[in-house]
């Protein structure tokens, strides 16, 4: 049983996994600093910007800009250690690989397959959304595509059977009915994954060059909606400007985080990074200070053209200009978001395939998945599955569902490299000087101190924090878990001396991870219930680890 659970925490070396890069990549190398920044900026910009920001702002009011600040520390914290390890560990794989340095075999499978969730399921949901404002984009331009072609089946089916009036019902009373089953389908979203697909397995540069493109028309977009919408501001809006407290601005951080959670597919870029441990740490640093800015002037015009109570919907770009009338800036913001989301989409479809690459060269996945292309130097056939994964759901699942399984497995890939950090510096050797170094700080006396404190104001002023609800009868158990974690972290700081940077990105991830719900846990055990099973069927196994 002891040899069992040893080899379950076997790790690899920093020099086997260079050595494996080295000998077995066969990856292009060809993006800069500016590419992995455009990278980082086209993933972050994207559906969670131009639908996520509402709800935020109509919970935080204006107010909601210090939540942006807030979530970019949180994310800045953790971008450090991301960018820690990519120096150290200069290989795809993204926290995968940077687990199994750290933690061993075990905790990099289970980031792996929660990754898995982040890139491929979230690109999902992203698609879905895709397909709305492609829709919308196209009735602009006066074509009509049927409803049975631009929704999913079971969201109308139960329209259908709830009564509902409404596009989703008209859907299914129009849809044709094949074999006896009525045909309604996604088109659009179908199409631009197999368009995405295609485009990231033809080649790396190929996708940089579409990726920047991309990039520099949202960014132009969204400054003409910044001076557009800036000229119709009336500062009144802004009055009050915290109305609903400081418990109304953290109300938001799910979809404020959510807009944020793509920056650490720069990581998986690794191997073909002209010079992955300079690029890759600034890359991703960069990408987070630029969207930072362009969110928190974005909220503030959105939230001084109307008052945010009229902002608690699914596209406030185009709601703000249809409330001041502005008929053309709606088609301009249609653009902005078909372009975005599209660049979102290749971000992740890039992701996810080098992880599986990762993977199947430490044996974990059969060898296929690390085939790499003899001509467009991409891993082949770890993207053609990738574009599977996320094309048959399409046909089945709802947006939703698949939005419930996305943010936890990010948050938990986040905490696992916040501590991966903490680990690793005692077994390092020194780094070359002009490389990405994360500044050191103390936690030993500082963490202890705020955690003091902390429970102090939290006695004095949220005493029935542990607390699900008002009645004071339903415990709050995330939260009481997280309390615990807290002091546990603290005292750990004051033994270890930790370093402080990836002490407080934990404490950030852990502590956002409290607002996942009930549901999310329970699908995500499930999840990793089912990566276990593989694992111990096969990647168990067939580890080039396995010493039995």
């Amino acid at each position: 049983m002891g040899f069992i659970f040893n080899n379950l925490l076997r790790r690899k070396s920093v020099s086997a996994i260079s050595d494996a890069e080295s000998h077995e990549s066969g990856l292009h190398r060809v993006l800069t600093v500016r590419d992995l920044t455009f990278f980082g900026i086209a993933a972050i910009i994207g559906a969670g910007s131009f639908s996520s920001i509402g709800s935020a702002c109509f919970s935080g009011g204006p107010a909601v800009i210090f939540l942006f600040v807030i979530c970019a520390i949180a994310c800045g914290f953790t971008a450090m250690c991301y960018a820690d390890f990519a120096t150290r560990v200069p290989a795809s794989g993204s926290a995968y690989t940077y687990a199994y340095v750290s933690f061993g075999e075990l905790a990099a499978w289970i980031i792996g397959w929660a990754l898995l969730m982040e890139y491929s399921i979230g690109n999902i949901y992203v698609a879905f959304s895709w397909s709305g404002y492609f829709v919308n984009l196209l009735e602009g331009f006066g074509l009509h595509m049927p409803l049975w072609l631009t929704n999913n089946y079971s969201d109308s089916h139960q329209a259908f059977l709830d009564g509902a009036a409404g596009k989703l019902s008209n859907a299914w009373n129009a849809a044709p009915v094949v074999l006896g089953v009525k045909f309604i389908i996604d088109l659009p979203a179908i199409m631009i994954n197999i368009l995405v697909t295609w485009l990231v397995y033809v080649g790396t540069k190929e996708s940089r060059n579409a990726s920047n493109i991309m990039v520099i028309i949202k960014l132009a977009i969204i400054l003409l909606v910044i001076i557009v919408g800036a000229s119709y501001v009336d500062i009144d809006n802004w009055t009050p400007f915290m109305p609903n407290q400081f418990s109304g601005v953290m109300a938001g951080v799910s979809g404020v985080f959510f807009a944020y959670i793509g920056f650490d597919a720069v990581s998986t870029l690794a191997e073909e990074s002209k010079n992955p441990q300079r690029d890759l740490p600034r890359g991703m640093i960069y990408s987070l200070i630029i969207c930072t800015v362009v969110f928190i002037i974005l909220a503030l015009v959105l939230t001084g053209m109307v008052s945010y109570t009229a902002l608690n919907v699914s596209d406030p770009l185009a709601e703000v200009f249809a409330l001041k009338g502005i008929k053309w800036m709606l088609f301009i913001v249609s653009i902005a978001a078909v372009v975005a989301m599209t660049s979102v989409i290749l971000v992740f479809q890039m992701g996810q395939p080098r992880i599986w690459m990762a993977m199947s060269r430490d044996g974990l996945l059969p060898k296929k998945f690390a085939e790499i292309h003899p001509k467009y130097k991409t891993p082949a056939f770890s993207t053609l599955i990738t574009g599977l994964v996320v094309g048959i759901p399409i046909f089945f699942t709802t947006p939703k569902f698949v939005l419930d399984f996305t943010s936890i497995g990010t948050l938990f890939a986040f905490v696992l490299v916040c501590g991966g950090v903490l680990i690793l510096p005692r077994n390092m050797e020194a780094r070359e000087k002009g490389k990405f170094k994360m500044p050191y700080v103390s936690s030993k006396f500082i963490v202890p101190v705020v955690t003091v404190v902390g429970f102090i104001l939290i006695g004095f002023y949220y005493p029935n924090s542990i607390y699900a609800n008002d009645a004071n009868d339903i415990y709050n158990y995330p939260m009481i878990i997280f309390y615990l974690v807290w002091i546990l972290i603290a005292i750990f700081s004051f033994i270890k001396s930790y370093s402080l940077i990836p002490v407080l990105g934990l404490l950030s991830c852990c502590y956002l991870l409290t607002g996942m719900g009930w549901t999310n846990w329970m699908m995500f055990s499930v999840w990793l219930v089912i990566g276990l099973v593989v694992y111990l069927m096969y990647g168990y196994r067939k580890s080039k680890l396995n010493t039995a």
